[in-house]
């Protein structure tokens, strides 16, 4: 693949997502499958309970991290060199997703409060975050990685 094609480097982010958002809703299947409803998000910084955010931003933080290493050294092109500069995108894309994720959890409680949702709702919810964040972290990665010819002019 030519990463820099800028719609073709979209168009694999979206397939990127797609997929990961069904891989991983079906993975949090097997987790969740005791579960008949859960909260989306529940008053309390700690808590004990399962919840559709406090699920997904782990789920988030670990994927955008190990996608940014797969999409690193799934680049055939000409690339940057993986230490510092994309040992620092692969932390840098960590915190980044932990700091939204965690800003929508407190905004969802200080404003919904603590909704449930049926287990197929949250799987849902838990799917479309990773296919979200799988896609956007492929499309910075490849974006970021691939040293293009015309910039060398």
């Amino acid at each position: 693949m030519s990463t820099h094609n800028k719609p073709e480097l979209l168009k694999g982010a979206v397939i990127t997502g797609v997929i990961n958002a069904i891989i991983n809703g079906g993975i949090q299947y097997f987790f969740l499958k005791d579960h008949n409803s859960i909260p989306i998000s529940v008053d309390s910084i700690t808590n004990n309970d399962v919840t559709v955010l406090g699920t997904a931003v782990m789920l988030a933080i670990t994927l955008a991290m190990i996608l940014t290493l797969v999409a690193y050294f799934g680049i055939k092109e000409k690339k940057i060199p993986f230490f510092p500069t994309t040992l620092w995108l692969t932390i840098k894309h960590g915190f980044f997703t932990f700091g939204v994720l965690t800003s929508l959890a407190v905004l969802w409680q200080k404003y919904l409060g603590t909704v449930e949702v049926s287990l197929i709702s949250a799987l849902v919810i838990i799917g479309i975050i990773a296919g979200v964040v799988s896609g956007i972290v492929n499309y910075l990665t490849l974006k970021e990685s691939t040293l293009y010819e015309e910039l060398k002019k």
